[in-house]
């Protein structure tokens, strides 16, 4: 194999040609920032988590591929994966993530004690992510929470404390989580039963759809609760009602589970989360009278 392939094929391993876990994954931490930061961050701990979200993507997605190498083959969706057709092996995917997991070490060392600390139990969520499919009824609440750690790294590195409003955050992130990657699962949920392996999709059975809308449901009121206790203005809700109306709209992608407007609907989630966020930082804008 050239170097070219190589490359090629350790950046699908790591689904840089397919951004949108990056996105998702961002989205949280921003909004976190912003909110430890009163809407002015840190502009040298918005770059170092800005890579730091980058770099441990792709080494979940590397942890991830190791760990479903027996699983993928059996599905369509993920047949063609680089480990799956042997141009990665798996003594490189282990290399590669543990590689990735270093350098978004180095990269939180300039910042507090607390940040550090925390950035272990990150590393082990993303790890250990993987494997819950095998026992979890609900993998999708685990994934929640390992993409919604962000939120209190965020900060604690802005503040070097973790207040409430953090983990509101961050128990918001979880239901939305839950949401849209059930609405991903569902895309592979008759490869899921056969092979049997765990996702929130097959728990939720019949009432999968329910599921989605009702994670969506809490997800957007407990971000009015944070509004409200932040004491935020109209922009943040504005954001909000757009978020509402994005979701609605995933409601008619997914309501007869055809697997190809599933994906379009988790796909959607990107979006919510831009105008969530787009709502934040205006909203401290105009707080802030610039």
């Amino acid at each position: 194999m050239t170097i070219k392939n190589r490359v090629i094929s350790y950046a699908r391993l790591m689904r840089l040609d397919k951004p949108i876990g990056i996105l998702l994954l961002l989205w949280p931490m921003l909004w976190g920032l912003w909110f430890a930061a009163k809407g002015v961050p840190d502009m040298i701990i918005l770059g170092i988590f800005i890579m730091g979200t980058i770099l441990m993507r792709s080494a979940g997605c590397v942890i991830n591929d190791y760990a479903d190498q027996e699983i993928d083959p059996h599905v369509e969706r993920t047949k063609s994966r680089p480990l799956v057709t042997g141009s990665v092996a798996a003594k490189e995917a282990l290399l590669l993530a543990a590689g990735l997991s270093f350098c978004a070490f180095l990269l939180i060392l300039p910042l507090n004690n607390l940040t550090i600390m925390l950035s272990f139990i990150a590393l082990f969520l993303a790890a250990s992510y993987p494997f819950t499919k095998r026992f979890f009824a609900m993998p999708q609440a685990y994934l929640g929470i390992a993409f919604s750690f962000g939120i209190p790294m965020a900060f604690a590195a802005q503040t070097g404390e973790l207040p409430m409003i953090a983990w509101l955050l961050m128990l918001a992130t979880v239901f939305w989580v839950i949401a849209y990657d059930t609405a991903y699962a569902m895309v592979d949920k008759a490869d899921d039963l056969k092979i049997g392996i765990k996702t929130s999709a097959i728990t939720f059975d019949r009432f999968d759809v329910v599921g989605v809308m009702v994670c969506h449901g809490i997800f957007l009121v407990i971000m009015i609760w944070v509004g409200a206790t932040q004491q935020l203005g109209s922009a943040f809700y504005i954001g909000l009602a757009i978020a509402l109306g994005l979701i609605i709209y995933q409601y008619r992608l997914i309501r007869h589970r055809d697997p190809a407007s599933c994906f379009k609907a988790f796909l959607n989630n990107n979006r919510v989360g831009a105008v969530i966020f787009m709502g934040i930082v205006i909203d401290f804008l105009a707080t802030s009278g610039l």
